[in-house]
């Protein structure tokens, strides 16, 4: 079986990356080699453009400089380690791809959808994932989260988009159900609302229906 290209997107707060992590132990448990991963980042160059991406002390990037930056990100992710992997035959996991870019670029900045789309081509060779979770669940809820002390403490406060107001936040949201009503064959629909094992059992679920693991 040829490996799979799985994506993780939603509203930062959503428990995409904690349940990213936790299907990938699901998966190790069910023989399958997998690579976890993310963006902007999963490399070097990339982790330095995340770094300037994401920096506070930049506040008012011009929204096409944004995309510019995640795509520059994005086109060294495919060709140093997406791609390698899955010629491989390893399953990799990816925390955000150009679903986010649409959705936050896109609906929340206000860029036109062809120019993203043309700036998706010329980056991505038009990849797409094979299947993707995202992780849906009230604006307001996702913002309490990704603003709780306890985030703030785990990753050294906030980052320019921890500081978007709330209208930000549903613009995002009703991007992401766009997008997925756009293509349900591809997208699995996450209530990430409720508490951590509830979100796992939808996960788990819907991680048997992408790939075949091992019975334990």
């Amino acid at each position: 079986m040829a490996a799979s290209f799985i994506t993780f997107e939603g509203l930062d707060g959503s428990g995409k990356s904690t349940h990213l992590k936790r299907a990938a132990e699901w998966m190790r448990a069910g023989g399958l080699e997998v690579r976890c991963t993310h963006e902007p980042g999963g490399t070097p160059l990339g982790d330095a453009i995340r770094g300037l991406f994401l920096d506070p002390r930049w506040e008012s990037v011009e929204p096409r400089v944004e995309a510019l930056l995640v795509f520059a990100s994005r086109r060294q992710h495919l060709h140093e380690l997406v791609e390698p992997a899955l010629r491989a035959g390893v399953n990799v996991l990816c925390d955000r791809f150009t679903d986010s870019s649409l959705a936050y670029q896109g609906i929340g900045r206000g860029l036109a959808r062809p120019w993203l789309e043309e700036l998706d081509r010329l980056a991505t060779d038009g990849r797409r994932p094979d299947r993707t979770l995202l992780f849906d669940l009230p604006a307001e809820t996702a913002r309490g989260r990704g603003q709780s002390p306890k985030r703030r403490q785990r990753e050294g406060g906030l980052d320019r988009f921890d500081a978007l107001d709330l209208a930000f936040y549903r613009r995002v949201r009703d991007g992401f159900l766009d997008l997925a009503r756009d293509d349900p064959e591809r997208f699995l629909i996450i209530d990430s609302s409720g508490d951590v094992e509830s979100t796992w059992a939808q996960v788990e679920v819907a991680m048997g229906q992408i790939v075949k693991v091992r019975a334990s």
